[in-house]
């Protein structure tokens, strides 16, 4: 437990320590995006002239001017290649000059893809073939443009990566029975590595766990052989119970003879009971005992 709880306070403070350094590059960025400053004498002489050029062109430059972005997307607007002061845009209307600004959208839904089957060797060397899937989503926009080339494709190869790190780890036991531990190791690893890219992992699932066949086989063998085993366990113990109950019932017929006649009767009522042609006369077992007796 008290390891356990060191792990847990580690992942938080190097978690606050991201967040510390996140937000150092956010205050970066927005002196970088200080547009008022930064452009210098040439970038203002262009914007101005990009400004002239879209009055003197009205009306119809409005429709270069005019923008819109959905409600689940956002728009990170460049003027003369540096990132807008206020980040992101949207959703609604927005307006962007036409000689000097460019955009890129971003959506920012829940995505999810498919982690391929990955062949990893188990802590226990079995190789066995894994697959999942991923759900994240775009937290930052403006990250998620500046900071790397292509979110998605870096996601998708770092789930992959993830994968065959934590399961290496695991004996094949563990894969087949803690599925949601390990998925939750999985989603606490890829949310860490990928808040520098403005994205966050919601969730990580372990689909299928494909063996080996001849691994199959064997597992289904013992698995037979257990069962079998067990089942003769149980025969054995009834046979004994069945045992101890028929010597006290002897016993106890042995202290009243006439129970044994009652148990003939019973008997013959069974088998009447049946419909068949078969007839049994019982007789008593004093008779029986005389002619023992000659």
């Amino acid at each position: 437990m008290e390891d356990g709880r060191e792990t847990t306070a580690m992942r938080e403070q190097k978690r606050k320590e991201r967040q510390l350094d996140q937000w150092s590059y956010t205050i970066g960025d927005n002196a970088l995006e200080n547009t008022d400053d930064d452009i210098g004498l040439c970038g203002w002489i262009l914007v101005l002239f990009s400004i002239l050029l879209t009055l003197l062109t009205l009306p119809l430059s409005i429709w270069m001017c005019i923008k819109i972005v959905k409600e689940y997307e956002r728009a990170i607007i460049f003027r003369l290649g540096r990132i807008l002061r206020g980040g992101a845009k949207g959703p609604g209307l927005f307006f962007i000059l036409p000689c000097t600004d460019s955009f890129i959208n971003v959506d920012m839904r829940t995505i999810t893809f498919d982690i391929p089957p990955q062949e990893v060797l188990t802590k226990d060397s079995v190789t066995v073939s894994v697959d999942g899937v991923v759900y994240y989503r775009v937290n930052n926009a403006t990250l998620a443009v500046a900071n790397i080339t292509n979110a998605d494709a870096a996601t998708r190869l770092l789930a992959q990566t993830t994968l065959r790190n934590v399961l290496g780890t695991k004996n094949l036991s563990e894969i087949l029975s803690d599925r949601e531990e390990i998925a939750h190791s999985m989603q606490s690893s890829l949310d860490d590595a990928t808040d520098d890219w403005g994205i966050k992992v919601e969730r990580v699932e372990i689909k299928d766990v494909k063996l080996p066949l001849q691994l199959q086989r064997a597992m289904a063998a013992e698995a037979e052989a257990t069962r079998e085993a067990r089942a003769k366990v149980i025969a054995a113990e009834g046979e004994m119970n069945a045992s101890r109950a028929l010597k006290e019932a002897s016993l106890v017929i042995a202290e009243s003879p006439s129970a044994l006649q009652l148990r003939y009767l019973q008997t013959l009522n069974t088998i009447a009971a049946e419909k068949n042609s078969t007839i049994i006369f019982p007789l008593p077992i004093d008779i029986m005992q005389s002619f023992m007796k000659h």
